[in-house]
């Protein structure tokens, strides 16, 4: 039954008439934009040492960022139709599959960079095992372990032979049938994963954001735009998780469906199905741009690293701020002097 609800999928033709010119300028865009900001992170990050869970989480996320978006130019020449069927084939085995993976790679990192700046905000004196380097790194490898082991069966089990219809290949026609069965599952897991951790995210940005607002209080701070600056740090992960991700994981489910013949209906759904896949997709992608906003807001030593080779100058040894305090970090601890101290303006 399976096999005939998956033939019927396959013989459905896929209307690109839009997606192929559309899509591929799209990711052409961000491919480029995506490689320099990535690439001066990594050449930032990597110059920091890692002092800190949170410096660890965050160079995590660079390497994940970078490759995902180095698979970008093989979804563009797929997406376009330039090149062999087996270059598709390619992308279908093993470049998409390493595309969402790393996607979802950096979901659970930035959930856990959101856990460790509640521990560090909220409970700065807890001596929490998971605010120690050697766990953030262990934490930072299982993930990296467990979401590639998830991710290989998705490569291996799509052994058939392409099937070509209309002129494309459609990859869950590579897919055997335990493959796609393997498929729905992975699917419906990523979307526990992203959805656990936006609600985890949620809950440690609400406790973030109270502790932040009990800090101005007590100091009594004159500086209202240092406030507002303050909370768009605190809502700014969450802000730039929901709007990337939170689109593709309400299209992806019902898609998933009719790839793996569980939901079948007309062509028509079929294809207005996959071009809100596409599009929500490629929402999710820009994110490997906004990630490098995040490092800015909240890494108080990235930021000073990134001034200072934009302004081609060296910073002063002893200059800069621990790495291992956030932005948040530093803005509350001068806000709990302000009482002692004249008020001077915070930090930017």
């Amino acid at each position: 039954m399976n096999t005939t609800l998956s033939n019927t999928s396959i013989k459905c033709v896929r209307d690109t008439s839009v997606t192929a010119v559309v899509f591929p300028c799209l990711y052409s865009i961000l491919f480029i934009v995506a490689l320099i900001l990535n690439s001066l992170a990594a050449w930032i990050f990597f110059n920091i040492p890692s002092t800190s869970t949170f410096v660890v989480f965050l160079k995590n996320v660079v390497v994940a960022d970078l490759l995902m978006t180095l698979t970008i130019p093989l979804r563009v020449l797929s997406d376009a139709g330039v090149g062999s069927w087996q270059l598709r084939a390619f992308h279908c085995r093993y470049s998409a599959v390493l595309f969402y993976i790393t996607m979802y790679i950096s979901i659970l990192l930035l959930g856990l960079i959101s856990l460790d700046r509640y521990l560090k905000i909220v409970r700065p004196f807890g001596k929490c095992p998971l605010q120690k380097v050697r766990v953030g790194q262990v934490l930072s490898a299982a993930v990296w372990v467990v979401m590639l082991s998830i991710a290989l069966p998705n490569a291996i089990l799509s052994d058939q032979p392409p099937k070509v219809s209309g002129g494309k290949l459609k990859c869950t026609s590579m897919k055997s049938r335990a493959g796609l069965i393997w498929h729905e599952g992975i699917n419906y897991f990523c979307q526990v994963v992203f959805w656990g951790t936006l609600a985890l995210m949620v809950v440690c940005y609400t406790f973030i954001s109270k502790k932040v607002y009990e800090s101005y209080k007590a100091s009594k701070s004159r500086s209202q735009a240092a406030s507002r600056r303050t909370k768009a740090k605190v809502f700014v992960v969450v802000g730039v998780f929901f709007v990337c991700f939170a689109p593709f994981h309400f299209a992806r489910v019902p898609y998933t469906l009719t790839q793996t013949g569980s939901l079948v209906g007309f062509c028509r759904a079929q294809n207005a199905l996959y071009i809100a896949k596409e599009t929500t997709l490629w929402l999710s992608a820009t994110n490997v741009c906004l990630d490098p906003l995040i490092y800015v807001f909240l890494c108080k030593v990235f930021r000073k690293r990134l001034t200072a080779t934009l302004c081609r100058r060296a910073l002063p040894k002893g200059g800069m701020e621990s790495p291992t305090a956030t932005s948040t970090q530093l803005e509350m601890s001068q806000m709990a002097q302000s009482n002692k101290l004249p008020y001077n303006g915070l930090p930017q």
